[in-house]
């Protein structure tokens, strides 16, 4: 009768896996090989042929290379190899590991040169020699060898480092202070509110005509840049005597200005650290800035990959530390006192202040202009609005803005019914070589043949501060921006600059080609905007988290005591 005898089982009392060698017999043929843990982390560095007796296993097909890491020339940055940090039998070196070689199984004729390949196909960080024609990625399209030598490898180098930059708050947080509320931008992106047409209540001002010679000037027609003697305001929500008239009355909830609104609204754009103050008074909410903050100053590169950054301040307690070298001219608050200094003389230069064409007076004179001021005023007209943030048709929230115009262009229509209003703002050029410029082409050389990629450039590196000059147009309901192109006559000199071009678009279609929604940005407002009215009376601050790059970055409103804000200014 045909029987079966069951295998023998060898029980390990320890618990851990596997037979325990001190219960196999001395005749299991496997007894002194040890056992070699794996994890699902370890990566195969190579494949060995076991079945190969004569011990050399120093060729690896293509499909399983030595290291994927290890070129034709030997490098060893790749992966841990795997099992060489566990100290067991499979453990073995790779001293030799230049030694080994690809094999090559393509058709065609030889590549000229070497060439070092880097993770799969040709992408960031690969090098070519000698070759010319374009190679297909293993992720599809093309990758031309132009521009992916020597200096394309360096690119991205320890790009995981340039966004760990430490920054420092717009404005010191007192022990004393409190947090409230805490909202990330991710969810901010999300809110949606329509807004109907404002209601303009009151305008203020004199306007001057833009002079249209500076749309007709090129790379090979520049103008220098002048320096104009004239008074622009920037007077804060608070200080503003038109709005506290307008409070008084109870015309709106909230108010703000343009400047600080379109911050608000474009908050999910914005690297560099503000603040907003906001002070609750019976039941009006105001939105402040303070004086000498950021709202004050224009910002260069903010979004680009690499922006511009101040030196690291010196530690004055370290006397071995050494000296702090020299100010530079392109560190971030240089480059940003240089773009305050440019887009207002660039609007100051660009208008006509002779008798023809005439200037255009508002209702009433500018209100921040005192009987003691000697200086000219700059040509600016103010346009108080009222815009409408109820959802439903019993909510009545409304917000009163102080917006802003620049000039008005002649033949457009009638100033002072809101036609032909236009809004002017330069865009500056400092150093294409240096630092921070994020790639940006040369002006002179590209801005007439190829301005679609100058644009796009300053797209990118510019957003947030695009996004701002675009809101604060469509608040103002100006039908028109002028953006000028202004670049230093040396870049080693922030002294002198010429005018190379200016561009003229309508609002709406430059906020569609940022990708700006109107309708996100009114959600951003109601919602800052809740908060704050259901809070008790004081001060509160909104600062934006600077250093949350990694995670989503977020508003803090924080309560202040009545006197520690302005100590901080």
């Amino acid at each position: 009768m045909a029987s079966f005898s069951l295998p023998t089982i060898h029980d390990n009392p320890d618990g851990s896996w596997g037979p325990s060698s001190s219960n196999l017999p001395d005749t299991f043929k496997f007894k002194d090989i040890p056992y070699a843990p794996y994890s699902k982390s370890d990566k195969l560095g190579r494949f060995a042929d076991w079945n190969d007796i004569s011990g050399d296993n120093r060729q690896a097909s293509s499909g399983a290379a030595a290291n994927p890491r290890a070129g034709a020339r030997g490098r060893r940055d790749g992966p841990q190899t795997f099992g060489s940090g566990i100290p067991s039998a499979f453990s073995f070196q790779v001293e030799d590991e230049s030694s080994f070689s690809l094999v090559d199984n393509k058709t065609g004729a030889p590549r000229r040169g070497n060439a070092s390949t880097r993770g799969r196909g040709a992408g960031r960080g690969s090098a070519s020699y000698g070759t010319r024609a374009p190679q297909r990625g293993s992720r599809g399209g093309f990758t031309s060898n132009r521009g992916t030598g020597m200096r394309g490898a360096r690119r991205g180098w320890r790009d995981w480092e340039k966004n760990n930059r430490t920054r420092e708050s717009s404005v010191a947080i007192g022990p004393s202070w409190q947090m409230l509320e805490e909202i990330e931008f991710h969810r901010l992106t999300k809110l949606r509110l329509e807004v109907d047409e404002p209601e303009e209540l009151e305008s203020y001002g004199r306007l001057y005509p833009y002079n249209k010679a500076y749309d007709r000037i090129t790379t090979k027609t520049e103008r220098p840049l002048q320096t104009v003697d004239r008074i622009r305001y920037n007077t804060t929500t608070s200080d503003d005597p038109i709005i506290q008239q307008l409070a008084s009355r109870g015309v709106a909830a909230i108010y703000a200005t343009d400047v600080i609104l379109s911050v608000l609204m474009c908050a999910p754009r914005s690297v560099y650290p503000w603040d907003i103050v906001i002070v609750r008074e019976g039941d009006k909410v105001f939105f402040d800035k303070r004086d000498g903050g950021p709202f004050d100053t224009v910002t260069v590169n903010e979004n680009a990959a690499d922006p511009p950054q101040d030196p690291a301040a010196s530690n004055p307690s370290n006397p071995n530390e050494k000296a702090p070298e020299p100010p530079s001219i392109n560190t971030a608050t240089s480059l940003s006192l240089e773009a305050t200094y440019i887009n207002q003389n660039f609007g100051f230069q660009s208008v006509i202040e002779s008798a023809t064409p005439p200037a255009v007076d508002f209702d009433k004179p500018n209100p921040f202009y005192g009987p003691d001021e000697t200086e000219p005023l700059a040509s600016c007209g103010y346009r108080y609005r009222v815009f409408d943030l109820g959802i439903t048709e019993d909510e009545d929230i409304k917000m009163c803005v102080r917006t802003e115009v620049d000039a008005y262009l002649p033949g457009q229509g009638d100033p002072l019914q809101g036609q032909g209003l236009t809004t002017i703002r330069a865009l500056n050029e400092f150093d294409p070589r240096a630092s921070g410029a994020g790639g940006a082409p040369d002006w002179r050389s590209k801005l007439d043949s190829q301005r679609g990629a100058v644009v796009a450039t300053e797209m990118k590196n510019n957003s947030c501060k695009l996004a701002k000059w675009t809101v604060q147009s469509i608040l103002a309901g100006a039908e028109q921006m002028k953006i000028g192109y202004v670049s230093r006559a040396n870049p080693r000199d922030n002294t002198r600059h010429v005018i190379l071009s200016t561009a003229s678009m309508r609002p709406l279609d430059f906020a569609a080609q940022l990708n700006v929604s109107l309708a996100n940005g009114w959600g951003i407002v109601r919602t800052v905007a809740d908060l704050c009215l259901k809070m008790p009376e004081g001060k509160y601050v909104l600062i934006k988290d600077p250093n949350k790059v990694r995670l989503p970055p977020c508003f803090l409103i924080c309560v202040a005591a009545a006197g520690a804000l302005r100590a901080t200014c």
